[in-house]
C-alpha cells in the first residue's frame, strides 16, 4: 500500500488520536489525523502543529497537501515523508507579505523531508492581470525565519516562491535569528532570491544548490543584506554549496545599510561553486566608511562559465570589512554580459574580475582592502583579467594584495587605473 492510503489506519481522521496529543499521551502527531482535506488541508496542518506535539509526521497521500499561510511553532519538528508536496492555495496568499511556512520569535524549529518539496507559484505573482488578487511585491516567501533561535532546515526542496526560497531574520521581538542549520536543501526558481540573509548570528548553509532565480533584482542565488544599524550579519558560512543559473550574481552581499555603529561581520562561502548562463559570480557592494569591519572571505570557491563578471568589489571603502579570496578560481567567466543585472552599468569592460567605484559622493570616495591569495584565472580572451574603473570625484584604488596566476595565451595583465597606496598584486603568468 502506498504510504498515503487511506486504509492505513496512521492516514485516517481520528478524534481518539488527536486527544491522545492534546493529553501528552502521544508526543508525534500524524496531521491526517486531523482530516485531510484535498482541496485545502490548511486546517489540517495547521492543527497538527499547533498541538503541542514534538513531531509532526505529513504523510504522503497520493496528493498535494494544498494549503494558504501556515505558521510554525517552537519545539517542534515537522517532517514531511517522501513524495509529500506541500502546495500554496491559489487565492489564498493575497497579502504582499504572505508567506507558505513563517516561524516568528520562536526556539527550536526543525523541517526535514528529503524527497519533499515545497512550493508556491511565482507566474500568478508575476501576472500582471492577477494584480487584485496578487498585489504586486517581493516578499512572498516559501519558508520565512524571522526572529528564530535554533533552527534545523533539511533535505527539501523549495520552489517558486513570490518573494525568497528562505529568508533569514529579525522578527517575533528579536533584533536577529539565531543557529540557523540549512542542509541538503534546493532552492529553485524564486523570484526575488534563494536565501535572502538580514540578520542572524550563526547561520550554516551547507551541500545546497540554489538555481534560476530570476523576476525582481537582485536575482541572487544568496544575497546577504542587512537593512538597518542594528541587524548582523556574523558567524554565517555556505560550505559545499552549488549557485546555478542565477538571473544576477550567484553570490551578493551588501553593507551599505549596515551602518553606523554596526557590529563586526564574519562571511564565509568556502569550496562553493558558481555557474550561470545569464548572469554573474561573487559580488560584494557598499561599504561606507562608517560600516563595519570584520572579514567577507570565498575560500576554495569556484565559478566557472559565468555570463557576467566573474567577481565584483564595488564602492567598497578600504579600512572596513575586508574581502578576501583565498585559492578561488575563475574559469571562462566574463562570457557575455547578456541582461541587465550582469552588466555594470556602462563600464567598459568585461575582465574576469572587475574594482569599481560607482557611487562615490553616496557611499565612498576612496575604494579598495582586498586580499587575493594564491588564486587563479583560466581566460582564453584577449583582455586584462582585473580591471578598475571609477567615477568622479572618486580617489582611486587603495590597498589591494596578493597574486593570481593567470593562463591566458594572449599574457596577464591588469587595468588598474589610478591606483594609489598599498596596491601590491601580483600576476604569476602560467604556460
Amino acid at each position: 500500500m502506498a504510504a498515503g492510503d487511506l486504509t492505513i489506519p496512521g492516514n485516517i481522521p481520528s478524534p481518539e488520536a488527536v486527544r491522545e496529543v492534546a493529553e501528552g499521551r502521544r508526543t508525534t502527531a500524524n496531521a491526517a489525523r486531523w482530516g485531510f482535506d484535498a482541496e485545502d488541508a490548511t486546517e489540517a496542518l495547521q492543527s497538527a502543529i499547533d498541538s503541542g506535539a514534538r513531531r509532526v509526521v505529513v504523510p504522503n497521500m497520493g496528493s498535494d497537501w494544498i494549503v494558504g499561510p501556515v505558521r510554525l511553532a517552537g519545539h517542534q519538528e515537522l517532517f514531511l515523508e517522501r513524495g509529500v508536496v506541500v502546495s500554496a492555495r491559489r487565492g489564498a496568499f493575497r497579502g504582499k507579505g504572505d508567506c507558505l511556512l513563517l516561524a516568528s520569535g520562536v526556539d527550536d524549529v526543525t523541517v526535514r523531508g528529503y524527497g519533499a518539496t515545497i512550493r508556491m507559484h511565482k507566474q500568478d505573482y508575476m501576472d500582471y492581470t492577477k494584480r487584485e488578487v496578487y498585489p504586486k511585491a517581493e516578499w512572498r516567501m516559501t519558508l520565512s525565519l524571522r526572529g528564530v533561535h535554533k533552527a534545523v532546515i533539511e533535505g527539501l526542496t523549495i520552489r517558486d516562491s513570490g518573494g525568497d526560497g528562505i529568508y533569514v531574520s529579525g522578527g517575533g521581538g528579536r533584533e536577529y535569528s539565531r543557529d540557523i542549520t540549512i542542509r541538503d536543501v534546493v532552492c529553485d526558481n524564486h523570484y526575488r532570491q534563494g536565501i535572502s540573509v538580514i540578520s542572524v548570528v550563526g547561520l550554516m548553509v551547507e551541500n545546497s544548490v540554489l538555481s534560476n532565480t530570476w523576476g525582481t533584482p537582485p536575482s541572487a542565488g544568496v544575497d546577504i543584506e542587512p537593512d538597518r544599524a542594528d541587524q548582523k550579519a556574523q558567524e554565517i558560512v555556505f560550505r559545499n554549496c552549488l549557485f546555478r543559473d542565477n538571473y544576477g550574481a550567484g553570490i551578493q552581499v551588501y553593507l551599505r545599510f549596515n551602518e553606523p555603529d554596526a557590529e563586526e561581520v564574519s562571511i564565509l562561502f568556502d569550496r562553493c561553486r558558481v555557474t550561470s548562463r545569464m548572469g554573474s559570480g561573487l559580488v560584494f557592494g557598499a561599504l561606507k566608511a562608517a560600516g563595519p569591519e570584520g572579514l567577507i572571505e570565498f575560500r576554495d570557491c569556484v565559478v566557472e562559465d559565468v555570463a557576467g563578471v566573474g567577481a565584483l568589489v564595488y564602492d567598497k571603502h578600504p579600512e572596513r570589512a575586508r574581502v578576501r579570496f583565498t585559492r578561488t578560481r575563475w574559469i571562462d567567466v566574463g562570457t557575455g554580459l547578456t541582461n541587465a543585472f550582469a552588466r555594470v552599468d556602462s563600464v567598459d569592460t568585461q575582465a574576469p574580475l572587475l574594482i569599481y567605484n560607482k557611487r562615490p559622493e553616496a557611499i565612498t570616495t576612496t575604494h579598495g582592502g582586498i586580499d587575493f591569495i594564491d588564486c587563479e584565472i583560466l581566460d582564453g580572451r584577449d583582455r586584462p583579467f582585473l580591471a578598475a574603473r571609477q567615477e568622479e570625484p572618486a580617489e582611486g584604488v587603495f590597498d589591494v594584495t596578493g597574486s593570481i596566476r593567470v593562463r591566458n595565451p594572449h599574457g596577464a595583465r591588469m587595468d588598474l587605473q589610478d591606483a594609489r597606496s598599498g596596491v601590491s598584486l601580483q600576476a604569476v603568468p602560467v604556460e
